[in-house]
């Protein structure tokens, strides 16, 4: 369970990448979305840690938001520390995007886990 969560976590980063280099920067797209990817991977991980998001990895409140704020403020923070955009469009367009896949997922899999118990 942990390892899917993790990894659904970083599909759906390099996606998140994939997607605002496809709209913005077409040249070296494998490069460039892990250039892209990685602050925001980073930051995910440091959500992980510091919430323990491995002891309920699917939960919304334990891991999901925790996740995505890791991802969030940790990737903003790195962004601006190696002098990458940090700009606030595109803060609002992450802050979003992320939410919807990080938190999002994890809302998908506890409502069909409610509809299961009834």
């Amino acid at each position: 369970m942990v390892l899917a969560a993790a990894a659904v976590d970083v599909v759906l980063i390099l996606a998140f990448a994939a997607i605002g280099r496809d709209a913005h920067h077409r040249e070296e797209p494998i490069l460039g979305v892990l250039l892209t990817a990685w602050p925001f991977l980073a930051g995910a991980a440091a959500g992980w840690v510091i919430a323990r998001a491995w002891r309920a990895p699917f939960s919304v409140l334990r891991a999901g938001v925790p996740v995505w704020l890791g991802s969030l403020v940790g990737g903003m923070l790195l962004r601006a520390l190696t002098a990458q955009t940090v700009v606030v469009p595109f803060v609002i367009v992450a802050t979003l995007a992320l939410a919807v896949f990080l938190v999002g997922y994890r809302l998908l899999i506890a409502g069909a886990a409610r509809l299961r118990s009834r």
